[in-house]
């Protein structure tokens, strides 16, 4: 455990923790992923195990080998401290009403430290014993009454009091757009692999997007954007569902989120709309393909899907990019005029960075490098636009360009808001050229928004706020969940919520450094603890959904 650990920390900021077995069931990505991009390591692994397992093999014998009887009253005399040793052994305490966990081990700001005090078999371990209690976050930060947390939840929201809808569904609310139209605009997502503000451009990035950075001259550039986590599933539970981020799992893979459970694509379904998820990978991986196809998506678009014909590059993570907008640009013009939502997300940029020679000048001289992907995915964005403007669709599409997460999550401090910052663009008819939004927010809040754009008057029980309802002078609010560590900001005020620990608060400047307070806002605290509260009832009462209808084709 020890000798993968150094790679898993350079990858992820902590030691090896769920992840470490969660991909597991994946095994043709992981192992292909790991053979290309981590072989050295393997060797040397395979290397040490194995000269260790020949010495213990040789030396066993002689060291466990009893030489003489040794008479009951000593082995009696002898169980009671060893049963004490045990038992302390497995408390760390005698004191304590709880057992030593991983939290004993938070001494510093710095999570990373933190994660280096414990040992990588005990977080593997207590993470895989975990997991039968991660769909219940409310034991983690504190319990509030469910009625008061919807309560503090709902006065973040642009929704008001007479617009709910449902007692039973308590977040359900009728979202009024305020750009309705006749004919309601189709909707692309093009959700962008860990594409961070960093490598951004025209966001004060690196000069990895000149696709982009051209194409925000056309449309409504985001450049105060926050992900609610640190995984593609997280990203994709944002954009398409509006969910609150919680300590557990994302409801991509959650039982009770299968079927029925609140998404775009399933109140889009019930106007009408054509529905879809293109991929160039595989759809089973991370289990979207299953909560896809049970939430409203009637198109799973994934790399069996791809005739040879259809690309010319297919690396670990399934073909290029170039591929993937190919297919769908082809798909939107197969539906003829017929109003339409697709999800689109790309997968170039991911370890070990494999795409086609001769489509990018490389920012790194080694080609295999996140730069360098990076740089690729932009490419494709520009490949996709080409096309798209040719087509009839394009005049009558609201198209986003958003990224799932940011690359590899690190920092001094518990939350790195830092590498949490990404960036969106909305390119669309009616919207104005060359703007930018720089209020704080969080991608929950962009489905909200993006409704509004298209022009429907929808029933949601999203708690994102809609950019067009949100009062001027109101702050801005972002939810960030790290691990185990949720971070709820309004406006310059963060705070960080961690398992049976105090909460703590910050001060955020304008580039992410976070300033200890010594006060606590407690209010504020229990706004950030309602949020995951209501988030978990909404998800285990099965409430985050829309009522039973029947389809409304009438457009």
């Amino acid at each position: 455990m020890e000798l993968a650990t150094p790679n898993f920390l350079i990858q992820y900021d902590t030691r090896p923790n769920r992840l470490f077995v969660e991909y597991l069931i994946y095994p043709k990505e992981v192992f292909s992923m790991l053979l290309k991009g981590f072989l050295g390591i393997i060797i040397v692994a395979v290397m040490v195990l194995s000269a260790s397992v020949y010495f213990l093999l040789k030396k066993s014998k002689k060291w466990f080998s009893v030489r003489e009887a040794v008479s009951y009253g000593y082995q009696l005399k002898a169980v009671i401290p060893v049963l004490f040793l045990l038992f302390f052994g497995l408390r760390s305490s005698l004191t304590s009403v709880r057992p030593i966990n991983a939290s004993d081990a938070v001494f510093s700001k710095n999570q990373f430290v933190n994660s280096l005090a414990l040992n990588s078999l005990y977080t593997v371990g207590f993470a895989v014993y975990s997991l039968k209690n991660e769909e219940n976050g409310i034991k983690m930060y504190g319990r509030i009454a469910k009625s008061e947390a919807l309560v503090r939840v709902k006065k973040y929201m642009t929704a008001k009091a007479d617009d709910f809808t449902n007692t039973e569904i308590p977040l359900l609310h009728l979202q009024r757009s305020t750009h309705k139209r006749d004919k309601p605009y189709n909707l692309v997502i093009f959700l962008q692999e860990s594409l961070g503000a960093e490598y951004v451009g025209v966001l004060g990035g690196l000069p990895l997007t000149p696709n982009l950075d051209k194409l925000s001259t056309e449309g409504l550039l985001f450049t105060n954007l926050y992900a609610t986590g640190t995984r593609s599933v997280r990203g994709i539970e944002a954009v398409t569902t509006g969910f609150l981020p919680t300590p557990s799992r994302s409801v991509v893979k959650l039982g009770k989120s299968q079927n029925g459970f609140f998404s775009l694509a399933d109140a889009l379904k019930r106007k009408g709309y054509q529905t879809s998820f293109v991929y160039g990978g595989s759809a089973n991986f991370d289990n979207m393909a299953s909560f896809f196809n049970g939430n409203g998506f009637d198109d799973i678009i994934d790399e069996r899907d791809y005739s040879k014909e259809d690309y010319d590059f297919k690396g670990t993570w399934g073909v290029s990019d170039e591929s993937l907008v190919k297919k769908g640009n082809a798909l939107y013009k197969s539906y003829k005029g017929e109003p339409f939502f697709s999800l689109m997300f790309s997968s170039s940029n991911h370890e070990p960075f494999e795409f086609p020679d001769n489509k990018i000048e490389l920012y790194d001289r080694e080609k295999g490098t996140v730069n360098n992907a990076i740089k690729y995915a932009d490419y494709a964005i520009g490949e996709f636009f080409k096309m798209a403007k040719k087509e009839d669709y394009y005049n009558n599409t609201i198209f986003i360009i958003i990224a799932d997460h940011n690359t590899r999550t690190w920092g001094d401090d518990l939350i790195p808001v830092n590498k949490f910052h990404i960036p969106a663009l909305i390119i669309g008819p009616n919207i104005e050229k060359g703007i930018t939004y720089d209020k704080l927010l969080s991608q929950i809040d962009i489905p909200p928004s993006l409704l509004d754009l298209i022009g429907l008057d929808m029933e949601t029980p999203m708690v994102g706020r809609n950019i067009y309802e949100l009062n001027d002078s109101e702050k801005g609010r972002a939810i960030m969940q790290f691990h185990t560590t949720n971070a709820f900001r309004y406006g310059d005020d963060l705070i960080v919520l961690q398992p049976d620990k105090e909460a703590l608060q910050f001060k955020v400047t304008e580039n992410d450094v976070l300033i200890p307070e010594s006060n606590v806002n407690t209010d504020l605290v229990q706004d950030a603890i309602s949020h995951v509260i209501t988030a978990s009832e909404s998800y285990n009462n099965m409430e985050y959904r829309l009522p039973k209808e029947t389809v409304n084709t009438d457009l």
